[in-house]
This record gives structure tokens, sequence and C-alpha cells, in this order.
């Protein structure tokens, strides 16, 4: 397959650029590949389409305040986006300047804080604080919003731009389809007896790069800190032994439980995965998909094209497309429900 292939129109006003009103408030399109059926609902009446002892796997990841501004000791202007702390002092980051800083060189930032250029590899830097890298991001880091966006963060993305379940820090980047479930929502699940377990995985800013290579074999992807334990993997064993199905709440958790799992089970496991799921990808644990819409040409777009079939998912989203659904991060929601289940 080539990476044209994935592509697709979308008009500009169907970019949602601020959440909803309330969490809830989105539309669900159900895509239901037994039938070949999209079904348009509400996210509100999610529970309609899952059943008891389902389980949904969450993941708890919570966005930094990742992005800074500075200037180099020449005075130019710089902007940092962090995307990994690896210490008190030490961070990887991405910098945009009107030119390159060179190691050793020194970025200024407020209240006298200072960060060295120490080394570059892969486009990124490694930086070291003059003090310690999370005080610094409360006090003056700003939440990376999605490039998409085209505006600057607002105090509502302080709240919408998280999970209600975030509690993990570590992202420059939401798990998207987790930002759809309030409070509410989630007591509805269990009211329902529909089962939940969290997974971590901190987004990187990879998320929102394109893929390069016209053969999609070429390509590869970002590599992403993910960790689940041996009460997740309990979960999930116990979920298929009684019929039940698995579904991963966003591409990110989908990602992190087909990382851990080998044709013998699923066990406990965190490092780093760059796992890229493509059409002929056989699925090991998950068994349906509930996911945001994505971006032309991407590996997420990928992704679903492997759950649900190519030819299904540029149906669903020359629908939704047709009648006015919102995309990306702040948009509207898609539940995947596979074949034979």
């Amino acid at each position: 397959m080539r990476l044209s292939d994935f592509d697709y129109f979308l008009p500009d006003d169907l970019i949602a650029k601020r959440p909803s009103k309330r969490r809830r408030d989105s539309r669900l399109l159900v895509l239901d590949c037994a039938q070949s059926e999209i079904i348009e609902s509400k996210f509100s009446q999610l529970t309609q389409f899952l059943r008891p002892h389902d389980l949904m796997i969450f993941n708890d990841t919570k966005v930094m305040k990742a992005r800074l501004f500075g200037k180099k000791s020449t005075g130019g202007k710089v902007e940092i986006l962090i995307e990994r702390v690896i210490s008190k002092y030490d961070v990887i980051a991405h910098i945009r300047a009107s030119k390159s800083p060179k190691i050793h060189s020194l970025i200024l930032l407020q209240d006298e804080c200072k960060a060295e250029v120490v080394d570059s590899y892969n486009g990124m830097y490694e930086l070291r604080f003059s003090g310690s890298v999370s005080n610094y991001l409360e006090r003056y880091g700003e939440l990376p919003i999605p490039p998409y966006l085209d505006r600057s963060a607002e105090p509502i993305d302080d709240e919408r731009y998280q999970t209600v379940y975030a509690k993990e820090k570590g992202a420059v980047a939401a798990p998207t389809a987790g930002l759809h479930f309030d409070k509410r929502m989630l007591k509805e699940l269990n009211d329902n007896k529909i089962d939940s377990s969290q997974i971590t995985l901190h987004v990187g800013a990879g998320t929102f790069q394109s893929l390069r290579e016209e053969d999609i074999q070429n390509n590869s992807l970002h590599s992403e800190f993910a960790k689940l334990d041996k009460e997740v993997c309990l979960a999930i064993e116990n979920t298929k032994s009684r019929g039940g199905r698995v579904i991963p709440v966003g591409t990110t958790s989908m990602r992190t439980i087909e990382t851990a799992s080998t044709n013998k089970g699923i066990f406990p496991w965190y490092g780093e995965t760059n796992i890229f799921i493509k059409p002929g990808y056989s699925f090991k644990m998950a068994d349906g998909l509930l996911t945001n819409f994505h971006l032309p040409k991407s590996s997420l777009l990928m992704l679903v094209s492997a759950m649900a079939g190519k030819e299904l998912i540029f149906k669903a989203y020359h629908y939704a497309i047709e009648h006015k659904f919102r995309f990306f991060s702040y948009g509207d929601a898609m539940l995947i429900l596979p074949k034979g289940l």
C-alpha cells in the first residue's frame, strides 16, 4: 500500500478548534464491521453498544506543560517543546529557532533559569536546566495543544486537554479518545458492569509528525514510553475467558496492549514502543477500539484501517464528513466493533 492511499480531503471547518461545552456532548459514530453498518449516535449513549464484562483499557498519562519560550545568549528567540524529562534537571526536547543551537550553548529562560544544550541526535536536543525542570514547567510552561488548532493555549485547555483520570505525568499530547469521558460516564460504565483497567503510554510530539515515505513499509514511528502491570494482564485474561471484549480507549491504549502481547498471551511490560499497526496486522488482544477521527496520511488512520478494513474506514470517514462530524483532538468519537464480535 502507498501513503497516498490514506489521503482524504477534510474541510477546515470540521476541525474542532475548541472543546465542546461538556465532555459527553460529543457525537459517536459506531462502525459495525460485521454488518458493514454505520450507526450515528451520541457519546453519552456509549454503553448501549457495550456489553456487561467488556473491558475498556484507559491510558492514564498526564500532559505536561511542555512548551517553553526563551532566547539564545545572542538574543535570538527560541521555542522549546519538551519530549521527555529524563532526570530532575535533564530533558530531551525539540527546539525551534532561526538557527540550530550549538552544543554547550545556553538558552536563557524566565526567572534567571538557563538551559544548556548538552547534545543533539535524531533532530532533538538534550538540555540541562539550572533548576528543577518540573518546578519550572509548572510555573512557566504552556500546554502544548496540537498545531492544527492554529491558536495559542487558553485557560480552558488546561482542564479539557487532560482526561479526568490523568495521573502519570509525562505526555506532550493527550490520549484524545479519553477526553470524552467525564466522571459521570465512568460511573455509568461501572453501573452497567463494564470493566476498566489503566495502562500508561506517554504520548510524544512525534504523534503530530507526518509520514514521509510513499511506500508505507519504509516508514517507522517514534518511540514512546509505555507500561502495563500484572493487574491489567489478569483483567484482560479474565475478560477473554468470560467471553467479554477488550476495547482500548484510544490508539495509545491499543498500541500498548498489542506491544505487550504474544501468541501465548499478554504479560507485564514496560519500555519503549514504536509498534506500527497497519493493514495486514493480526490483533492479539484488542477486540474493538474507541477512538477519534485521525489526520489524512497518518499512522493512526492506518491503525484503524488495520482493524476495520481500509474500505470500510473510508466509507465511515466520508459519512462523517458529509454529516459534519467534528475531527481530531477535540472532535467526535468512533467506536469500531470488528467482525464476529
